[in-house]
């Protein structure tokens, strides 16, 4: 297989494009800091949260229908923008060709966010219906949402208030062209609202192209995905749907246990694990990018570790208030395929100290402790447990009860891995509910040989290149 970088791979196959990682802040404490432990009562109850944005008709409708059409096996609800209007006065109705409903004033924000609350809280709520030839919200019943297992929140302007862009676990934005988006406008003002194309064409000049160019546009640089063409673009409607389905898979094993963490996805992301789950890819790529997705969960696992603040003085003699940190570390690699992830790990922590643990495989059972060879002082340090597969959940037992045996607290273990089956994360989290799991995917199951699916083969032999072929 060619080393065509993965960026080109997708944008050629679907336009689709991605914004990268986002960063949370790190939040200044004057004590230890440690991550938020949300409860398992609160996560759970909570429903996957797509936002879909973009200009006015440039085929948000279109895509949360494409989306809604193929999640048919899931609980999907729609809330519209538009349905949160604030009602025109009669003043406001004296002048109505005044009124700039493409700015973020038009809306009822705080209505919005009380109905979102609501949702997220399982609670079913009424949506107004708004009418846009009388301007109100109450010349028509109000539309019952029941609580459900996904929400797409669509509008022009969804992600303009943070307080609304903090509730979704996934950003959509719909780029089309501006002419055929005004072509789209005028078919559906003067067809659907009763509206005469002078009017229409004089409000896009007067306020929906100079509100897009202030308020939209600038929106985009939010989404976690951009779809150009909109609905027309099926390519990318299906591959944002497969990356759904795997979000909302994950999510669900996020709200049982919130000791789960998995690294926020992207199609970068999904590109280098397609190129390492592929059995035609080289050992040489491989190895490349399984390395590259191995720094990533080193990296987000050590952010699962306390810090401690710090000042220091930059070379302009200000101060710089930020964090140090944590210095009783220590990974342990399950052998072999463990040993993949040790140079990620040396590479972030310099001089950190590595132990090993073999064990035996066999099936799904007879688990069988090898050999051992660990930091004397384990005791007092974090650890950090490396093995890129979690299938069973047997060896992990194994391993994490003979860290705690040696007396590392539950709670100091974080288990680093790349993808890991269902299984295998309810054996280790019922087992051990306060240790953390950092994975970059979760797997669809293990098949009846106990090897997780999809999978990626052996990891070991494909790593060190070591199988038969």
């Amino acid at each position: 297989m060619g080393s065509q970088s993965v960026a080109d791979m997708i944008e050629a196959a679907s336009g689709v494009h991605f914004s990268g990682f986002h960063v949370d802040g790190i939040e200044s404490r004057k004590a230890v800091i440690e991550q938020p432990t949300t409860s398992t009562e609160n996560v759970y109850n909570e429903p996957f949260v797509i936002g879909v944005a973009g200009g006015a008709a440039s085929g948000k409708t279109t895509v949360c229908d494409m989306i809604i059409q193929q999640l048919h096996d899931q609980r999907v609800v729609v809330v519209n923008q538009d349905s949160f209007y604030h009602n025109l006065t009669e003043e406001e109705l004296g002048r109505v060709n005044e009124c700039n409903f493409d700015h973020p004033d038009a809306f009822d924000t705080e209505e919005l966010l009380s109905t979102m609350d609501n949702l997220r809280r399982g609670k079913a709520v009424d949506i107004p219906n708004y009418d846009f030839k009388s301007y109100k919200n109450n010349v028509f019943p109000a539309r019952r949402v029941n609580p459900s297992d996904v929400i797409i929140l669509e509008g022009i302007l969804i992600f303009h208030d943070p307080r609304v862009r903090v509730l979704m676990n996934m950003k959509i934005f719909v780029d089309t062209d501006a002419d055929v988006r005004l072509a789209r406008r005028i078919r559906r003002d003067t067809g659907e609202k009763g509206r005469d194309i002078g009017t229409v064409l004089d409000q896009y000049s007067k306020f929906v192209k100079p509100a897009f160019d202030d308020f939209i546009l600038p929106t985009k640089k939010y989404a976690d995905i951009i779809i150009p063409r909109g609905g027309d673009n099926h390519v990318a409607v299906d591959l944002i749907v497969q990356h759904i389905r795997t979000k909302l898979g994950q999510h669900d094993l996020c709200k049982i246990y919130p000791n789960l963490y998995v690294i926020q996805t992207t199609f970068q992301i999904r590109g280098m694990h397609t190129l390492i789950r592929d059995a035609q890819t080289t050992k040489h790529d491989f190895v490349f990018y399984a390395d590259r997705l191995i720094r990533l969960v080193v990296e987000h696992g050590l952010g699962h570790l306390p810090f401690t603040e710090k000042q220091v003085i930059t070379p302009t003699g200000s101060v710089y208030t930020g964090v140090d940190f944590c210095k009783r570390l220590c990974g342990v690699s399950i052998i072999r395929s463990g040993e993949s992830m040790e140079n990620a790990l040396r590479a972030c922590c310099k001089g950190i100290k590595i132990g090993k643990i073999l064990i035996h495989r066999e099936g799904d059972n007879g688990q069988q402790l090898i050999y051992e060879k660990l930091p004397q002082d384990i005791s007092d340090r974090h650890v950090l447990l490396l093995d890129p597969i979690l299938g069973t959940g047997n060896s992990a037992v194994q391993a994490i009860s003979l860290l705690i045996k040696k007396g590392v607290p539950e709670g100091n273990i974080i288990f680093l891995n790349l993808i890991s089956a269902p299984q295998g994360v309810h054996m280790v989290c019922k087992s051990f509910p306060r240790i953390k799991i950092v994975t970059s995917e979760i797997e669809t199951g293990l098949n009846k040989d106990f090897r997780v699916i999809p999978g990626m083969g052996e990891f070991g032999d494909r790593y060190f290149g070591t199988d038969d072929e």
